[in-house]
């Protein structure tokens, strides 16, 4: 039998020194768990070979961390209600460390996906819970710096992955890349505990919708199965593919109505009918898709036709954080005074013009031209989070957040595993388009093709390596269009979204300001 919910108890917001540590271990289980969903990306290669599979299969040790904490996430609400804020927090991080040494430790594929699976789900609570405690420990005043500072973290992370992980991976060993949380999690889970133990929120006994949870976990499952799979197995031509996405519809059908009709639903879908919460949660998963999409883009394209390393490839990607830690504060302390939506706009205008830049750019592009755009993003990005965090969570109050917050980073996440399928699966059709079309003008009539082929053939190259190389130039170009395609067509959905944001009508006061404060 169900408890009616106990008031809910305000504390006090943290004062000095307090709320300094409080925010470095907060943001510093923020980092180790946002590290862990791209550190593996460089290292698949080195991971796939010593543990005998190939790299197909290695790209479940990405997927399977993304697939279970993605289920896990939009439960952080009815899990707070049950254990409280600070216990489920604290479960969270332990738990997260002991899932990473056990990856480490992992003998083979197999154990090690299973491992990251259960790494991934119990890393669930982490970040939505992090967001609610450190909003709590900041005056109202400062919801807005307080967003900064988790933000910042939520932006540098993913660019430090690579990074740590190609140089952990080629100075070290493979298994460190997960050793690397251990330390992290035992300094934030100790400041945690000493700081926050008397800051429990209040809890009740809620029933487990049981059914509700086995519904999430088979439609997100086969969405994400169906989405990986897609393009090795020629996605609608195959049998298997169709099976899945008839079980993720269905199953997503089905999950709609049980958990509209329960009485405790495991995720609080009724946040939907906040014109707020919708437009931000919507704005942020299909902008955070675009822009994942193409962070899993511009590397692979340098690695595959550009020629660069990992290292390489990863130095283009990591000055994207230099102007957005500039920018985050400054954003973090206006964003009370100056309309949200307007930070968001900004934000989306700047990622069309990177994108734009980037769809501009052809084979003979040096490093420079290339990490020229990357750079402008920080500002982007700087604008991006805060204010769209402040919109959906505006108006809420406090005992809501962690489920509004849970949700709207299910949504957050899932965009990104679909933005990333997507982008690659539309880059492979468009460059096979791209190299038909290209193909068709190499004849005797064209001056360029004959005198290239004529200047091989004088090199002592026979017919076969003379059409090798040809074909390899084709085969560059054709990816290379195919690369500007996706890149022009991000820049134009990011314009789109601008009236996206512009429906909602936030709150005075900002961020988690009314969140905060409880108002209403």
């Amino acid at each position: 039998m169900a408890t009616a919910a106990p008031a809910y108890i305000a504390h006090a917001p943290l004062e000095g020194s307090a709320r300094v540590w409080g925010t470095i271990a907060l943001s510093a289980a923020t980092f180790m768990n946002v590290l862990d969903s791209s550190i593996a990306n460089v290292s698949l290669p080195a991971i796939s070979g010593d543990l005998g599979v190939s790299t197909t299969q290695g790209t479940w040790v990405i997927t399977s961390f993304a697939v279970a904490n993605a289920i896990a996430v939009p439960l952080t609400g009815f899990m707070t209600q049950r254990f409280g804020q600070v216990r489920l927090f604290m479960a969270s991080v332990i738990l997260f460390m002991m899932a990473s040494l056990l990856c480490g430790l992992a003998p083979n594929m197999t154990t090690l996906i299973l491992f990251r699976a259960l790494q991934g789900f119990v890393a669930g609570p982490m970040i939505p819970l992090s967001q609610t405690l450190l909003l709590s420990s900041y005056p109202k005043a400062k919801a807005g710096l307080a967003m900064a500072m988790w933000s910042m973290t939520t932006l540098v992370a993913p660019v430090m992955g690579p990074l740590l992980g190609g140089w952990i991976t080629d100075n070290i060993s493979w298994p460190w890349i997960f050793y690397i949380n251990i330390p992290v999690g035992i300094v934030a889970a100790s400041i945690t505990w000493a700081l926050y133990r008397k800051r429990e929120s209040t809890t009740h006994k809620v029933p487990i919708d049981a059914i509700g949870l086995a519904l999430l976990v088979l439609w997100v499952g086969s969405m994400q199965l169906m989405l990986d799979k897609g393009k090795e197995l020629d996605w609608f031509h195959s049998p298997q593919i169709i099976t899945m996405a008839v079980v993720a519809v269905v199953g997503f059908a089905f999950f709609l109505i049980w958990e509209l009709t329960d009485k405790h639903p495991v995720v609080d879908l009724s946040l939907f009918k906040r014109r707020n919460f919708w437009s931000g949660a919507v704005a942020t998963a299909v902008a955070y898709g675009l822009f994942f999409g193409n962070v899993v883009l511009l590397p692979l394209w340098l690695q595959q036709w550009m020629g660069y390393t990992a290292t390489q490839a990863g130095m283009i990607m990591a000055p994207v954080g230099l102007l957005a830690i500039f920018f985050s504060p400054i954003v973090g302390l206006t964003v009370a005074k100056i309309d949200p939506r307007r930070y968001a706009t900004f934000s989306f205008l700047v990622f069309a013009l990177i994108l734009w830049m980037r769809s501009n750019f052809n084979t003979q592009a040096d490093f420079v031209t290339i990490i020229i755009p990357t750079i402008i993003q920080g500002i982007a990005m700087a604008f991006f989070f805060i204010p769209l965090v402040t919109i959906t969570l505006s108006g809420l109050t406090p005992d809501r957040i962690p489920a509004a917050s849970g949700l709207s980073n299910f949504l957050r996440i899932t965009a990104g595993a679909m933005g990333t399928s997507l982008t690659t699966t539309l880059w492979d059709n468009r460059a096979t388009l791209h190299h038909a079309q290209l193909a068709e003008t190499i004849n005797q009539g064209n001056n360029a093709a004959t005198s290239a082929m004529s200047g091989l053939a004088s090199s002592g190259f026979s017919t076969d390596q003379v059409m090798g190389q040809i074909n390899r130039l084709v085969d560059q170009q054709a990816y290379m269009l195919a690369t500007n395609d996706i890149f022009y067509a991000s820049a134009i959905l990011f314009l789109l979204l601008i009236p996206l944001v512009w429906l909602a009508k936030p709150q005075k006061g900002g961020a988690g300001g009314d969140a905060a404060a409880g108002a209403h």
